[in-house]
């Protein structure tokens, strides 16, 4: 009879921590500071960095093709509504109604009589870096017609006429006498000022020159460009007013906008790495070399 070898049972399952499959532990928590002075957080940043500063300069770029596009297509809308001709006050605005945005810089003729006793100046108004006076003269407009709406403007309303700028005072002459066919831009009457004191005034504003030319008066004033009979030529026609927002093409705003939040965004994620990394938890698992486990059958 042959013996058989005694076979030794081990005595329990390997410790969890033996072996290259084995679980590794994990990390323990630690500060941001800690956690962002790590080699590969360190790394990550300055990935993440440089991307932002591409993101960031392609922002610049679009803004600079907005600033671009932008002042060629104004250029472009300005030659043209300098070249239309105007329309009747009359078609586009009553006196005491609301002025409506789109008016801004609408080119329009208007006949009436200039009132010279209630010219103003309006200080410190700049024209080509030089700072000086406007001059501002009450219309009383002439005859009737119909208004945008279908309402009716009567004679006898007064528009506020931006007649041009001079430096000094003693240039702003007298308006012409008599019957005046003016031709000039649309613009929204100003916010209130101090009032009108020493024939001068701060703001162009409806709501302080009725009291002073009395009424009714047109909610917003003309800025002039040509007139018949013609004035004294001491006083300089300002450009026609601008409208808020013209000169930046809005897709290229866009787009300049959105490769800055690209940016943003490369920032906040390395950041919200760096708060995952001081939380602890698994590090990155690396796979040991060598056969895969065997599966048992069955």
């Amino acid at each position: 009879m042959v013996e058989r070898p005694a076979v030794t049972e081990p005595a329990g399952p390997p410790p969890a921590g033996d072996g290259a499959w084995a679980p590794r532990p994990e990390r323990e928590p630690t500060t941001l500071l800690r956690a962002a002075l790590r080699p590969r957080m360190i790394g990550l940043l300055l990935l993440l960095l440089s991307a932002a500063a591409v993101c960031g300069l392609l922002g610049a770029w679009q803004l600079d093709r907005a600033e671009v596009r932008g002042h060629a297509a104004q250029e472009r809308h300005e030659a043209e509504r300098a070249a239309a001709p105007p329309v009747p006050l009359a078609d586009e605005l009553a006196p005491q109604t609301p002025f409506r945005g789109e008016l801004v810089a609408r080119k329009v003729a208007v006949t009436g009589h200039y009132e010279a006793a209630g010219q103003l100046l309006v200080p410190d108004r700049v024209h080509d870096g030089v700072t000086g006076y406007l001059v501002l003269t009450p219309l009383r407009v002439d005859g009737s017609g119909a208004a945008a709406g279908g309402s009716t403007t009567g004679s006898g309303a007064v528009l506020p006429v931006v007649r041009g700028w001079v430096a000094d005072p003693a240039d702003a002459g007298t308006p012409p006498a008599g019957e005046v066919d003016a031709v000039g831009y649309l613009q929204a009457s100003e916010q209130s000022g101090d009032g009108v004191e020493g024939g001068q005034v701060t703001a162009i504003s409806s709501a302080e020159l009725v009291g002073e030319w009395g009424g009714p008066i047109y909610t917003g004033y003309l800025v002039l460009v040509s007139s018949d009979p013609a004035q004294d030529d001491a006083l300089v026609l300002l450009d026609p007013p601008s409208v808020p927002g013209a000169g930046l093409n809005i897709q290229n705003l866009a787009y300049a906008a959105q490769w800055w939040i690209f940016g943003g965004f490369a920032v906040l994620l390395w950041w919200r790495m760096v708060r995952d990394e001081a939380r602890g938890g698994h590090p990155d698992r690396v796979v040991a070399a060598g056969p895969p486990p065997a599966v048992p059958p069955g």
